[in-house]
């Protein structure tokens, strides 16, 4: 049995309910979406008090099951004005489910910048957050572990959030008590400002009741040796999220220089913004190679990245940076990277839509591609909430379209990945046709060979990474573990059964994913969107990208249609 806290802003007071069994496991983004849909969320403004922000936790939250502790953290999206569900690793899955809650919505707006503390005890506690108002994550972070002491978990609202900057997400603490696992898209820090909640603090504890304990303990072992035998996880565990640079600049679809181009290559034609250089050298200075964001987790895909005296720059440096704030900025140097990824986290924005956002200011002769001084003042602006600032906080479409700028790599209003839809099709497909706006992890297959294939064989492999991930989402799975999880389907059923007390079979998984994925387009139907919302960018398809010289081949009326038939054939 866990507990569910609607937490009443305004009033300051929290209602509980007990929630058990299936309810336990119909968790994180499809709990978010269902939940919005029936309270009317799609017809609310996304920046009043009226938008609910709901944490949820997955069936596992608070044991050591390897990557099942995500936080799901869902609204009405600001950024897209759809749906938005966006997840983080971290420690604050652990403390609810150790809490034995299962999540919260926050209701309404407080009428002072609070912090919420949920204490060990049960008790939520409204505390004044006027020291810490104004201040980067990481100096929060330390006067509230000095407050709240070192066995806590924080969910931070940034600088940018306070100020309802669509750029902000929400950070949460790693292994470390580090304020660096984002649940960054969509704006979603900036429903948090709007309720002028600073920080939840939750108080760890220790691993919740179970089901069948013993049970579940030997499923936890049995999980995480076939983690340990997997190829994908040890190639995260040895390169992290990073590798995935090196593929996309070899096949031409990394983002260089606001999209125009798809491969970097320095003069002396190494490439260094990959996770096999990055790895050697961050190795050579004594930095972390394998972190667990999560407690419990084998795959341990995040790293520490040090500088030339051994010194910790940030943690981590991945793959979705190196291609926003990284090359499609003109950067070649991991150093610089580094530099800018640190000050993004301490100011708690989404480096996706920051990285694009100056890209875009880049291609507008604002800046200069490749001056990492230039980004830095950016971020700078955008810590001061300087007027100009205040624009950069709006993500790419908005300052796009303020600046005039021909190339605005958006779809929903949301940056797109770092996985250019020119070369790598069936990512794109997913991108453009989400609910979620422009996110890969909706169903990234960014392996398949697209050339040859018909456009129902590429949506039908789009749709069915969908559903996966969808039903991974939705109980606080890390999807670095599909290799395992979705080839184990009976194993993962009967492990949550024995930690919940349901009685679940491996077709719920498949079920959940595409219960979701409906609920989602709901939302979106319900808030107004249109096929024409799913194009992406004329500029992909009118500029073929170097060095493939490949353009967009799909549209959204022939994609949609391609989906439909999908849901037809699939349908049970």
């Amino acid at each position: 049995m866990r507990r569910y806290l609607d937490i009443d802003l305004a009033n300051q007071t929290v209602t509980e309910k007990q929630v058990t069994g299936r309810d336990i496991v119909n968790a994180g983004r499809y709990f978010i979406a269902k939940t919005l849909v029936e309270c009317g969320a799609a017809a609310v403004d996304p920046l009043s008090s009226d938008n609910p922000l709901i944490f949820s936790a997955g069936p596992f939250a608070g044991t050591n099951f390897s990557n099942a502790n995500r936080t799901s953290v869902g609204c009405k999206s600001p950024l897209t004005g759809g749906i938005k569900e966006s997840n983080a690793g971290g420690t604050f899955g652990v403390a609810l489910g150790q809490l034995h809650i299962a999540g919260m919505t926050l209701h309404g707006a407080s009428p002072d910048w609070v912090v919420i503390h949920i204490a060990k005890d049960g008790s939520v506690n409204f505390d004044s957050a006027a020291p810490y108002m104004g201040l980067g994550n990481f100096e929060t972070a330390e006067r509230l572990h000095e407050k709240y002491g070192k066995k806590v978990s924080l969910a931070l609202c940034g600088p940018v959030g306070e100020y309802q900057g669509l750029l902000s997400g929400i950070a949460i603490s790693d292994t470390d008590r580090r304020p660096s696992r984002l649940a960054a898209r969509g704006g979603v820090g900036a429903v948090m400002g709007v309720k002028r909640v600073k920080a939840i603090v939750a108080e760890l504890s220790k691993m919740p009741e179970l089901h069948e304990r013993k049970k579940v303990m030997s499923a936890i072992k049995e999980y995480g040796k076939k983690i340990r035998a997997d190829e994908l996880a040890e190639v995260y565990k040895n390169t992290g999220t990073a590798s995935m640079a090196d593929f996309t600049n070899y096949i031409g679809g990394l983002p260089v220089r606001n999209f125009t181009a798809g491969q970097q290559s320095g003069s002396d034609q190494e490439f260094k913004m990959g996770g096999d250089y990055i790895r050697e050298l961050n190795r050579s200075r004594g930095g972390t190679i394998a972190h667990a964001c999560m407690p419990g987790c084998m795959i341990e895909c995040s790293n520490v990245y040090a500088d030339q005296n051994g010194n910790e720059v940030v943690s981590p440096v991945e793959y979705e940076t190196i291609g926003l704030m990284g090359t499609n900025c003109g950067l070649s140097d991991p150093d610089d990277l580094a530099r800018v990824n640190a000050v993004a986290n301490d100011l708690g924005i989404d480096t996706i839509e920051a990285g694009a956002m100056i890209a875009v200011l880049m291609d507008a002769g604002v800046g200069q591609f490749g001056d990492v001084d230039f980004m830095l003042e950016v971020l700078d602006e955008i810590r001061r909430g300087t007027e100009r600032g205040r624009i950069y906080a709006q993500g790419t479409a908005r300052v796009g379209e303020h600046f005039n700028s021909t190339r605005i790599p958006v779809i929903k209003k949301q940056a797109i990945s770092a996985y250019d839809p020119r070369v790598i099709e069936v990512t794109g497909i997913t991108m453009m046709m989400t609910a979620q706006g422009a996110d890969h992890t909706a169903g990234n297959v960014p392996r398949m060979q697209a050339e040859g294939k018909s456009t129902d064989e590429l949506v039908d492999a789009s749709m069915e990474a969908q559903v996966v991930m969808a039903a991974a989402d939705s109980l606080g799975f890390c999807i670095f573990g599909r290799g395992v999880t979705n080839a184990h389907l009976d194993m993962i059923a009967t492990a949550i059964n024995n930690a919940v007390g349901t009685d679940l079979n491996a077709e719920f998984f498949e079920s959940l994913g595409r219960e979701t994925l409906r609920l989602e387009n709901e939302f979106n139907r319900q808030a107004g969107f249109t096929v024409e919302d799913d194009e992406l960018p004329a500029f992909f398809y009118d500029e073929p990208l170097p060095p493939s010289n490949k353009a967009a081949r799909f549209h959204s009326v022939e994609i949609r249609k391609s989906v439909d038939r999908w849901w037809a054939q699939t349908a049970t």
